[in-house]
């Protein structure tokens, strides 16, 4: 198989990766064709002990670190706070790196260790960081839907550690909308199953009916959402939890949900 064959499935993705590296489209497709011109030429060879994706996004730090690893800026006239683009320039660039591959791009920290030349530890030390200045910058009011007092309490506790505020805490599909038109949140934590047999489902539903917002799922019944049947939700945790899968998907959903100041104001 030819190198082009090898590696044009992942091309879109490190271009996408690229853009949201250098906060610039042009800048990051630039840095993507030197790499594939060095590969092309024999400058830089793909790592045989690892897979294609992986060794091309090697192979792309490697030019942009040898080209001074610039990191620039940009503003299209959309504002910082409903944009993640302009958001993501003021994460510190190491951390930014680990938090994209990992975030964006979906690699393991095992995987975005290989790109960076670093270890698991360090990965994970720089993805805490960029989840720590995400959540100072994203603080917002939250409404979890959830009929279980223990599980609600402990989501809470969890987004109250964020800095975040928990404006009203929902166990039926009613109490949700209720709570809403009392106060609009900026995200939403949802159970599938409430306490009157109604559906979290249909209180979502019944929620981005009204105005959009970034929502997270977190069930005991993750097969009925993942049916096909109906577009599935990007944030999906399965109970029981771990916090830090809590926190992490909360960081992730706030980041990556350029209306969410907008909508939460």
């Amino acid at each position: 198989m030819s190198l082009l064959a090898r590696l044009a499935p992942h091309l879109p993705y490190v271009r996408r990766y690229a853009r949201a590296l250098t906060g610039d489209q042009k800048s990051g497709d630039q840095y993507v064709r030197v790499a594939l011109e060095a590969l092309a030429t024999g400058d830089r060879t793909l790592d045989a002990g690892m897979s294609p994706r992986v060794a091309l996004y090697h192979v792309f730090h490697a030019i942009w670190l040898s080209t001074g690893a610039q990191l620039e800026t940009y503003n299209d006239g959309v504002s910082a706070a409903n944009d993640p683009g302009q958001r993501l320039m003021r994460i510190a660039p190491r951390s930014r790196q680990a938090f994209l591959l990992t975030a964006l791009e979906g690699f393991t920290p095992a995987e975005a260790a290989q790109i960076l030349e670093t270890d698991f530890d360090e990965v994970d030390r720089l993805i805490n960081q960029a989840q720590q200045e995400i959540d100072a910058e994203l603080a917002t009011d939250v409404l979890i839907i959830e009929d279980e007092p223990v599980i609600a309490a402990d989501i809470e506790a969890l987004v109250r550690e964020l800095g975040h505020t928990v404006t009203d805490i929902a166990a039926t599909r009613g109490e949700a909308v209720e709570a809403v038109a009392r106060k609009r949140p900026g995200l939403v934590l949802a159970d599938i199953q409430l306490a009157d047999g109604s559906s979290g489902i249909d209180a979502v539903r019944d929620i981005l009916g009204q105005f959009d917002v970034p929502v997270i799922f977190i069930t005991a019944f993750p097969e009925r959402l993942l049916t096909g049947e109906r577009p599935e939700p990007t944030f999906l945790i399965t109970k029981p939890f771990q916090p830090e899968t809590v926190k992490a998907a909360i960081g992730q959903a706030l980041f990556f949900h350029p209306a969410k100041r907008k909508e939460a104001a």
